[in-house]
């Protein structure tokens, strides 16, 4: 079903896809585990297609009732390549909490609904049978508050800014035969200022006897070519990029949205006993810092232009219905003139990331949050953030880190000290694994510690917005005393040092002719309203030097939501080259058929 290796920084030229048809099966009284499911085929009653979650139509299920366990079954023919050295079962993300089997025996568990997994099933395999079968039971309780969820509702009528469920099985699964010494990570760190790439490695045991080669490449240019002795499960070691002796400017390898200039890097591991495992990747050399109240790229200012994106499909939910769906929505972003996004509420698919590195979009990741403060919650949070942070490290296009959102999870932050402790300990957790990157600790509003101040303010006048946001005093006095979304925006005053501010959330106008049982943050009822609604807000943030940079809410439709700039199915509403050319500040013309009333119940915060 896909044809791009399902982890694009880490592909192996072979490798098996699993996803497509598996036979499933509800647990609803928890009855699999003591009758022995993972040894049984009668269970599975019904076909479901992998990855697509069972409350979704692509799934061949489409039921949204309340079914916290569910398994999953299907076999693969053990063919002769798999059957040299290793083989690996690679999961994708199984949310919330999967255990796997394999010829009945248990080979992992994990909990964490948006972070891959893997299972080294060598030692179970069994050669005599025609068919080996892969089991797979996910647990996903809709009622627990304290498992990170992102946006999936708790109640059976979705609402508000809530969408269906996605349980189990929603990115892809996949076989790989590797060596009996393998790679089992890689991690790049850029040094832009020096022209340098750091490479980490982490085999997955002490080798006997092995070399690793690192072949860097820039287009047909090969940059750097070094090879290792290797004594240890480890190497960490920085390759000098000698970009004079190429003839190549610096600046001219930099990656950014307008020039998003990529590294091919081949890694080449021989063991004299194993032979060899080959993994292709690529990195991207970019500078990210703040100074001035701006945000800094590769050393120069430069303005955040985002769009906030669910990351949302009607017919597959947080899965994507298929790969070119993921490259589409990242060109949908730098079409409507936007250089970057904020992936809300989700860790998403490593696909899209590829995409956003390779067509050039800025990204900050985002945790799905929990929706109460427990111990067991904040195991769960900073367990599954570390995944996340691990996993997508390597990515140029990842600029910051966003491990909480509107003070999901800390409903007390203004009074708890123990919530705003988990702040600034998920602030500091994340720069200590991290130094590359800037870390927004709770995005939206009751900041406690961070690097960009992010504010979220729907209020729907432009001139109110260019009053809060005009002057350093009014700044101040917006930050202070101000209540945008009904909140205070900062707790801790003292954490405040000259960190660029920006509007990490606004507008979210309504607009959709054909559709009336949707909401936004406001509506219009025309098409030359919508567009001169949105430059109105826009045109807002540019006019004040505090701003440095915005979010608009949001990139499509989600379910009730009305509020994209493209509907759910990925259909503009307007031109997208008058949206691009209000993003990019360049003239534009409203098209004489877009004209008529004005706006209807287009309200306006006074807060």
């Amino acid at each position: 079903m896909t044809s791009l290796h399902p982890c694009p920084q880490f592909a192996r030229a072979h490798w098996v896809d699993l996803c497509g048809t598996w036979t499933f099966a509800y647990d609803d009284h928890n009855r699999g585990i003591s009758d022995h499911w993972y040894t049984q085929t009668a269970p599975f009653d019904r076909d479901i297609i992998v990855p697509f979650p069972p409350e979704s139509r692509l799934s061949g299920i489409h039921d949204t009732g309340f079914h916290p366990t569910v398994w999953y079954r299907r076999t693969f023919a053990l063919t002769d390549d798999l059957q040299a050295g290793r083989l690996l079962l690679h999961f994708g993300a199984v949310d919330y909490r999967a255990m796997v089997w394999v010829n009945g025996q248990l080979v992992a568990q994990h909990e964490g609904g948006h972070t891959p997994f893997t299972a080294d099933i060598s030692h179970v395999l069994d050669a005599t049978l025609a068919e080996q079968v892969i089991v797979v039971r996910a647990d996903d309780d809709p009622f627990d508050l304290s498992q990170p969820r992102g946006k999936q509702y708790w109640q059976k009528v979705i609402s508000d800014i809530w969408y269906e469920r996605t349980t189990g099985i929603w990115q892809p699964v996949w076989l790989e035969a590797v060596p009996q010494t393998y790679l089992q990570k890689i991690r790049f760190t850029p040094f832009a200022d020096d022209a340098a790439l750091g490479v980490e490695i982490q085999l997955n045991q002490v080798p006997a006897s092995a070399t690793l080669t690192v072949k860097v490449a820039f287009g047909d240019t090969v940059m750097a070519e070094d090879t290792y002795t290797l004594h240890s499960k480890t190497l960490a070691r920085r390759m000098e990029l000698p970009l004079e002796q190429f003839g190549i400017q610096r600046h001219r390898i930099l990656w950014s949205p307008e020039h998003p200039h990529l590294l091919d890097v081949t890694l080449t591991l021989t063991d004299d006993d194993n032979g060899q495992d080959i993994v292709q990747s690529y990195a991207g050399l970019r500078s990210v810092s703040t100074q001035n109240g701006q945000f800094f790229l590769n050393n120069h200012p430069y303005y955040l232009r985002m769009v906030l994106e669910q990351g949302y499909y009607p017919e597959s939910h947080l899965a994507a219905p298929n790969e070119q769906a993921l490259k589409e929505e990242v060109e949908w972003i730098k079409r409507l003139g936007f250089n970057g996004v904020r992936v809300h509420q989700k860790i998403e698919d490593p696909r899209f990331l590829y995409w956003c590195d390779k067509v050039g979009v800025i990204v900050w990741g985002e945790m799905a949050n929990a929706y109460e403060f427990t111990t067991t919650a904040v195991n769960r949070h900073v367990r599954e953030w570390l995944e996340a942070v691990e996993r997508d490290y390597s990515h140029p296009c990842i600029v910051a880190w966003v491990p909480l959102n509107e003070s999901w999870g800390v409903p007390h932050l203004r009074q708890d000290p123990a919530q705003q402790a988990f702040i600034r300990t998920l602030a500091d957790l994340t720069r200590s694994l991290d130094k590359t990157r800037l870390v927004i600790g709770n995005d939206g509003w009751e900041f406690v510690a961070g690097d960009i101040i992010g504010i979220h303010d729907y209020n729907l006048n432009g001139q109110t917005l260019r009053l809060r946001y005009s002057t350093p005093e009014e700044m101040q006095r917006t930050l202070k005393e101000r209540t945008p979304g009904n909140h205070v925006l900062v707790i801790d005053e003292k954490a405040l040092n000259g960190q660029p501010i920006m509007l990490t959330e606004f507008g979210g106008v309504a607009f959709e002719e054909n559709r009336q049982d949707g909401w936004g943050y406001g509506k219009v009822r025309t098409k030359a309203d919508y567009v001169a609604k949105y430059a109105e807000l826009v045109n807002a943030l540019y006019a004040s030097e505090q701003v440095a940079g915005y979010c608009y809410t949001q990139l499509t439709d989600t379910e009730q939501e009305i509020n994209g700039l493209l509907d759910e199915h990925r259909r503009p509403k307007v031109d997208p080259a008058l949206i691009a050319a209000i993003n990019k500040r360049q003239p534009y013309t409203i098209p004489a058929e877009y004209e008529g009333k004005g706006y209807e119940n287009a309200s306006v915060s006074t807060n």
